[in-house]
């Protein structure tokens, strides 16, 4: 998560078509959302694990994940709202692991996807680890980058 724009608007949307009955959902089944950022930057990762409503500026931010490197998300009290309010968690990942993640992205799914996606699937695979995600959940892991931007 870089802005958080795409994790609210998902979260919007999910709601919205829930209650206008598109969704044959009860409120229980709503989707967890999840927050996975750099440890070179992860503002909103330091706030969730405090407990905290709003971010804080995450001093001398770097990754090579570019569009990830958002060091005070303008949107991250409703980043962080979406995460209580979905039972969702945020954690962060090791940046010396980005690239080699993002390569496996690219293999696994076809995609020529980005150091964003390598975030996102270092994420996955630790909550999968972890047993945060259990065997049988559906998952979306959306891949937002592209590849031309590193070339």
């Amino acid at each position: 998560t870089g802005g958080g724009t795409g994790l609210i608007g998902m979260w919007k949307a999910f709601n919205e078509m829930i209650d206008l009955d598109w969704l044959d959902q009860k409120e229980t089944d709503r989707p967890r959302m999840v927050v996975v950022q750099s440890d070179g930057c992860a503002p909103i990762v330091k706030a969730f694990d405090e407990g905290l409503q709003e971010n804080d500026l995450w001093e001398k931010s770097h990754t090579g994940a570019l569009g990830l490197n958002v060091p005070s998300p303008l949107g991250g009290a409703w980043i962080l709202k979406t995460l209580w309010d979905s039972g969702g968690i945020a954690l962060m990942v090791d940046e010396a692991q980005i690239m080699e993640a993002s390569h496996e992205v690219n293999e696994l799914s076809g995609v020529d996807g980005s150091c964003e996606d390598g975030v996102s699937w270092l994420g996955f695979k630790t909550l999968v680890e972890t047993g945060w995600i259990k065997e049988g959940e559906k998952v979306v892991i959306p891949i937002t980058g592209a590849a031309e931007r590193y070339v």
